[in-house]
């Protein structure tokens, strides 16, 4: 199975504040070609059944191609994504028979217990890497089939959607005078999927039972926790590629009663937030929703987590909204800052014993990373700040490095005798003397740029 260029690849990439606007306007969730285009189902594709489209060869060069780009962690049978396209070779025609008549069983997933911040710890499910491919298969059948029909306030795990359009759902309410936010966290929410639940909307979109079944399958597949297996009476592991469309398809029924009742809300995966223009307002609607989820979906949010209170004063996606100023401006939360320096830390740890070629590296790739996503922040001074903390925290590292040759490293830098010499016998530590003229004047900020590493203000 060889790759083609021509796959469909499903963008999530973000669109300008015009763009997002016009759209809010319009109220419409997707005017994009591409995506409209794949929408729209030919009356003869609709005559084929599921699962034939499902294992159709443009389809299954599309995962691959997809699955490939990923790439990701073996699962319980040890195969990595680069083995798979010879796997498939020898494989394929017994798998797909298995696929076609309904015997083909998924393996139990592996289970890996990723930190949060909080101190906590999230349950991801890696499915083998046939597996992933084969629901990659399966997502981009039944995605454009269910998409249509979801609320245009959800955005996450969605063609053309992303966090940042979210956002400017919330910032557009947060100036159109809805002042109060229901912040609500759904606890475990993937753990806790309930099957019967699921299914039963599965059922209502999906005929073929070829295809319930395997959808079903890999909802019992169970998880392998070290050597011990485990059944799955409950949840959709994080991990594979169906999860996130399985939860949008539970939770759509969230979204469509909060349409029902009148509610402004932004939903991205199972964070939402409702507006309102009261905080008596906000606790009534959080109320009544939290009974609505426990006896409608069997799911239950976490009291603890969870808050009516103004937007600038919580977290929504990372982001959050300046206090005073008209009209409300995007600005990174402080949580997400502290996790930008504390993964800094780690990587520029002294104790890692690399040179500051394989540090910038490193802290390039994640900067970039984190540059993209909260880049879209219209209050630029913390970024500004970032950067300074960054490059001192740096020439801390150097300065540490060089030791007894300090010196010598910053007169062969072009610092003056007396500046380095003032600078290398000072009774001061490294912390402190990293922000003094000789190390500025040796390691300047134009150093930093020539090893690659980004500027977060260039956003």
């Amino acid at each position: 199975m060889k790759e083609e260029s021509s796959c469909l690849s499903i963008s999530t990439g973000s669109a300008s504040d015009k763009q997002i606007n016009l759209r809010l306007t319009q109220n419409v969730g997707m005017g994009d070609e591409t995506y409209a285009g794949l929408l729209e189902e030919d009356a003869s594709v609709k005559t084929i059944p599921l699962m034939e489209r499902v294992v159709e060869r443009s389809n299954l060069q599309c995962a691959l191609q997809k699955v490939k780009r990923n790439k990701g962690s073996a699962g319980i049978d040890g195969m990595s994504v680069d083995d798979l396209p010879v796997f498939l070779k020898a494989h394929w025609p017994l798998i797909k028979s298995q696929l076609l008549d309904g015997s083909y069983q998924p393996k139990p997933v592996r289970q890996v217990l990723i930190p949060k911040s909080d101190g906590g710890s999230r349950k991801l499910g890696i499915p083998t890497v046939l597996d992933r491919f084969i629901q990659q298969a399966l997502l981009q059948v039944l995605q454009p089939e269910w998409d249509r029909s979801f609320s245009h306030f959800n955005f996450g795990f969605r063609p053309n959607r992303s966090v940042h359009h979210a956002l400017a759902w919330s910032q557009n309410y947060a100036n159109d005078g809805y002042s109060w936010v229901v912040d609500m966290d759904l606890e475990k929410f993937f753990d806790r999927v309930n099957h019967d639940k699921l299914m039963h909307r599965v059922k209502q979109r999906v005929e073929d039972k070829r295809v319930l079944k395997l959808i079903n399958k890999y909802l019992k597949a169970g998880t392998l926790v070290e050597q011990d297996w485990q059944i799955s009476e409950e949840g959709t592991p994080q991990g594979g590629p169906l999860s996130p469309l399985r939860a949008n398809l539970l939770l759509d029924d969230l979204d469509k009663e909060l349409e029902k009742r009148g509610h402004k809300f932004v939903r991205y995966a199972d964070d939402c937030n409702i507006y309102v223009k009261s905080e008596r307002a906000g606790r009534r609607v959080l109320a009544n929703i939290t009974r609505w989820l426990s006896g409608q979906l069997k799911l239950t949010v976490n009291a603890q987590k969870s808050a009516v209170d103004r937007p600038w004063n919580r977290s929504f996606l990372g982001f959050t909204f300046t206090r005073g100023s008209k009209p409300k401006r995007r600005k990174v939360s402080e949580k997400s800052l502290r996790q930008f320096k504390h993964r800094v830390r780690e990587i520029t740890r002294r104790t890692r014993g690399r040179t500051i070629l394989h540090i910038a590296e490193d802290l390039r790739r994640y900067m970039l990373g984190w540059k993209g996503y909260f880049g879209y922040a219209e209050v630029k001074s913390p970024l500004r700040d970032l950067d300074k903390w960054i490059r001192r925290k740096l020439r801390c590292y150097i300065f540490k490095q060089w030791g007894r040759s300090g010196y010598r490293q910053m007169r062969k830098r072009g610092v003056d005798r007396w500046l380095a010499r003032n600078t290398a016998k000072s009774a001061h530590g490294p912390r402190r003397l990293s922000g003094s003229p000789g190390v500025y004047r040796a390691l300047p900020n134009k150093y930093f740029r020539s090893l690659g590493i980004p500027e977060l203000m260039e956003c």
